[in-house]
């Protein structure tokens, strides 16, 4: 039992084997699917131990196999603690050998083998992901401009959007120095964000700044104060401090809530003024505050990224499978949604592309009513879509103005200067990020050729 699976990437092998060995990139390829989380990677490829964590505390540690190590074609792991050993009889063999694309560009192709106790059929779904993913984060990389090696601060760099972006950015050669308030460990640094230390940016190219109270909850006036004071003062204090030490790029998340709650008569693009409503006011004040002289300032206006990791979309699945749906009353309002890896792919091309300035939808091309998620959602996931669910659901876990700004909130939004710096969108529909996150994609075959052992 076990999988052989072997797909091509559009890159030649150094790049890609450069890119296994650097730290996230057992973060960009671990599937958000199956109930296990990525907490070390191992420090080379060679030798040490990945760790994930699984349900009920239990733990998955992979041990690279020395004896099955050759540099820039092969390496391998073995799941080595009970009961994992015993119960998957896990090894697993990455192979890279030099392979051109059909119209002669340099490629590699790779080749997973694993030896596993486990059925072909329960592991397909995560090594296309593997394979997708991989593949598609070249081609991103292949599109940007050159750039050298970037060093970026991050606040929020453990959340979902930051862990993933943190993973992304390494993986493509860049250091990332995470913003933390509290005592940092390694690759991190300590950030008051009333009174940032004087020397907290040394050394640092670009900022990106994720950081700030969650807006799920109720409304309430200590919600919103928290909501907005944990962005408005912290921003305007980093924006300063990047400006003054000699910091170019300060990249700071916004959101679709800027447009307001009743934006579905159109699509809204940048060049429209702010809604009403609190969140549009927060959004309009958040980007204010990152504008100071002396430094490039890129507004990220995120709409709903949608993860099989985190966010919404877990809910919205769990709702779904229990046949529920996903809809709210009669769902006539607009969603406008994001897959999470072609929101990080925004902030990355804000980051390295010196043309970009000001506010950024990060939003799909192809935004959908709610009513269209959740038929959507039901047919990937094989349910029906009859029940809605009525709108005092989220009005009782969000209070009436956190539902409206938030579950209920209509927003059809247009990603006109991505779309216009030439951007990519690796998901422009919304069957095509459901089938990424969720676990639907087909594998894949290699294609081109000179695909063999690997070479020097």
């Amino acid at each position: 039992m076990g999988i052989t699976a072997s797909h091509l990437v559009p890159a030649d092998r150094d790049r890609v084997w450069d890119w296994h060995t650097r730290k996230g990139a057992v973060v960009r390829l671990t599937p958000p699917f199956p109930p296990m989380t990525p907490v070390k990677q191992a420090e080379s490829l060679r030798s040490g131990t990945t760790v994930f964590s699984l349900p009920a505390g239990v733990k998955w540690e992979a041990r690279h196999l020395v004896d099955q190590y050759r540099a820039g074609e092969q390496f391998a792991d073995q799941a080595v603690n009970q009961p994992i050993k015993t119960i998957t009889g896990w090894t697993h063999t990455h192979q890279f050998a030099d392979a051109t694309t059909n119209d002669g560009s340099p490629a590699t192709g790779i080749t997973d083998t694993v030896e596993a106790n486990v059925p072909e059929f329960a592991l397909r779904s995560a090594f296309a992901y593997r394979q997708h993913q991989l593949i598609e984060d070249f081609k991103f990389i292949n599109s940007l401009p050159a750039t050298e090696p970037l060093t970026i601060a991050m606040t929020g760099a453990s959340g979902l959007v930051g862990s993933h972006l943190s993973a992304q950015l390494t993986t493509a050669g860049h250091s990332v120095v995470s913003l933390t308030r509290s005592d940092p460990g390694e690759d991190e640094r300590k950030w008051d964000p009333d009174n940032p230390a004087s020397d907290l940016l040394e050394g640092v190219d670009a900022v990106v700044h994720l950081a700030g109270e969650s807006i799920m909850g109720r409304f309430t006036e200590e919600k919103k104060r928290k909501i907005r004071d944990s962005r408005i003062g912290p921003t305007r204090k980093l924006a300063k401090l990047a400006a003054d030490s000699g910091v170019e790029t300060f990249v700071c998340a916004s959101a679709v809530g800027y447009y307001g709650t009743d934006a579905g008569d159109r699509p809204h693009t940048e060049a429209d003024g702010p809604g009403k409503g609190f969140l549009a006011e927060v959004c309009a004040e958040w980007e204010d505050a990152a504008q100071v002289d002396g430094v490039r300032a890129v507004n990220i206006r995120t709409g709903l990224a949608l993860s099989g990791a985190g966010g919404l979309l877990p809910v919205l699945k769990a709702s779904v499978s229990a046949g529920l749906g996903a809809r709210f009353g009669d769902g006539d309002f607009w969603m406008s949604w994001v897959a999470l890896d072609d929101l990080t792919d925004i902030y990355v091309r804000a980051l390295v592309d010196d043309s970009l300035h000001g506010p950024i939808n990060a939003t799909a091309p192809n935004p959908v009513t709610n009513a269209e998620m959740s038929a959507t959602l039901a047919r990937m996931l094989h349910r029906p879509d009859f029940f809605p669910i009525p709108e005092f659901g989220p009005k009782i876990l969000l209070g009436h103005e956190g539902a409206h700004e938030l579950a209920l909130a209509d927003q059809r939004v247009a990603p006109t200067v991505a779309k216009q710096a030439g951007m990519a969108f690796r998901y422009p529909t919304l069957e095509a990020a459901l089938a990424h996150e969720l676990g639907k994609e087909q594998l894949l075959e290699g294609e081109g050729r000179g695909v063999g052992r690997a070479s020097r």
